[in-house]
């Protein structure tokens, strides 16, 4: 049996086809949702359900207990203050006389303080500048000057008459704190952790003006542990221990019983009630072994403060208010609590100083610590020899030890690095990498027997005679 054929569809069928096909797919998409060539939109529902949504949510969220939220204040940069007519007036008849040289910004503003202070000075005020120019011009530094060997040779040469005083501060007994000859090494070398560290923290606005504020900012920082505020006793026959908090030092220390049981509570296998004015702790799985676990580390429980922190103590300061001294340093925690001037406080942990506020930082504060170590001791050696050695520790970004470790390791002579230490390994590494020396420094020129490149040795004359009159 042959098939029948289909009947061939004419075009106006095909495209009545074409329409009937469209309405059934309109009609069998969902309402919520509109089709259109490029985006498919879904259709808002109705308000009062969404009003519904809400109420049923807004309960819910009631039920719930809201998590406290710690807003932090963002303290104001300090501004500068504005000079008046008088300092304006002074410092363009300074720029006047200057003209095109040059004198340091410090040295025109005490020319300005004491000219404001003596008005006979202001018609000499020519006379000061010219003399002030004549001496910085005398103390400016010679070309090719060897600076790094002066520097050196002034900061050693004193290093040697330093005393080994190490556990003395001044205005503060009760804190130990590194000083002489061992900070000085200590700075130098670049130590990641310093042997007694220290910060001074500075209060702002009314937390230093106030005792009360003061001692609260204290209680924040210092670290408080359990046994320090409380008797701990245990039951063996029960296998329970007995937290009894002495109420006066928890007053001092503004903490709570409450917040002491939510301390404890943070152990695990315990679990720890309040019963009156005592905290009762039973174990989950009571055995002998365990119960004397809990027990040790109930006595080193930290409660409150922040680690690293050991001692404080607050003096009143004149002019200044209360000052926090701090025995440990924990640099970046300290600067989030409230009240404390972040624009001011300062940490002998100078590597903790680059960690949080960068490298410039670091460097500032590498130079104020040997300065202030040297000048307690009746050294005075010229700033800008330490600065010379703060600038050497950090140029690459980073805080680098002057030794075998820092700077002297990436030396470019090889003679130099093998004049300070490790000779052997050093002329053998530098051998296999077929290095070169040029001989522009000191020790290496020195070690070859030749004239050094620097100071007067960078300097050729050569005289030429001519014939006297009459020969």
């Amino acid at each position: 049996m042959a098939k029948k054929s289909k009947p061939k569809k004419t075009k106006k069928e095909k495209k009545k086809t074409k329409k009937q096909t469209k309405k059934t797919i309109k009609k069998t998409l969902p309402k919520k949702t509109t089709v259109t060539k490029k985006k498919i939109t879904k259709i808002k529902p109705p308000k009062k359900k969404v009003k519904k949504i809400i109420k049923k949510e807004g309960k819910k969220l009631k039920k719930e207990k809201k998590p406290e939220i710690k807003i932090i204040k963002e303290i104001p940069a300090p501004e500068p203050e504005k000079e008046p007519e008088e300092v304006i007036k002074f410092r363009s008849e300074i720029n006047k006389l200057l003209d095109s040289r040059f004198l340091p910004k410090s040295v025109v503003n005490e020319i300005i303080f004491r000219i404001s202070k003596d008005n006979k000075l202001e018609s000499k005020l020519d006379e000061i500048v010219k003399k002030a120019l004549e001496y910085y011009s005398k103390n400016l530094i010679d070309p090719s000057e060897a600076c790094g060997i002066v520097g050196a040779q002034s900061i050693g040469e004193p290093g040697t008459q330093m005393t080994m005083r190490t556990f003395h501060y001044a205005g503060v007994a009760e804190i130990n704190v590194t000083l002489g000859l061992p900070r000085l090494i200590e700075i130098v070398d670049a130590r990641s952790i310093p042997s007694t560290p220290m910060m001074n923290i500075y209060l702002r606005d009314e937390y230093r003006l106030n005792s009360n504020l003061a001692k609260e900012v204290a209680n924040q920082i210092e670290i408080t542990r359990l046994n320090s505020i409380a008797d701990i006793e245990t039951d063996l026959t029960n296998f329970v221990i007995y937290v009894k908090p002495n109420m006066n030092t928890m007053k001092s220390k503004d903490i709570t019983i409450d917040e002491l049981a939510d301390n404890i509570k943070k152990i695990r296998g315990i679990e720890a009630k309040v019963d009156k004015e005592r905290i009762k702790i039973s174990l989950d799985d009571p055995s002998y072994k365990k119960l004397l676990d809990v027990n040790e580390t109930l006595k080193d429980l930290k409660v409150k403060g922040i680690d690293g922190i050991r001692r404080i103590i607050i003096r009143n300061e004149p002019n200044e208010g209360y000052v926090i001294y701090s025995e440990g340093s924990n640099f970046e925690e300290v600067l989030k609590i409230n009240g404390v001037d972040p624009y001011r406080t300062t940490s002998k942990d100078i590597q903790a100083v680059g960690r949080v506020l960068g490298i410039e930082a670091a460097r500032n504060r590498s130079i104020q610590e040997a300065y202030s170590t040297l000048s307690e001791q009746g050294l005075n050696v010229d700033l800008r020899h330490i600065m010379l050695v703060a600038d050497i520790m950090t140029v690459d970004g980073t805080i680098r030890a002057i030794g075998r470790h820092g700077v002297s390791k990436e030396k470019e002579s090889v003679l130099s690095r093998a004049a300070f230490e490790i000779t052997v390994s050093h002329l053998l590494q530098a051998a296999r990498r077929g290095e070169t020396d040029k001989l522009g420094g000191v020790a290496e020129n020195i070690i070859v027997g030749q004239p050094v490149n620097l100071g007067t040795g960078a300097v050729e004359l050569i005289m030429k005679r001519g014939k006297k009159k009459g020969e």
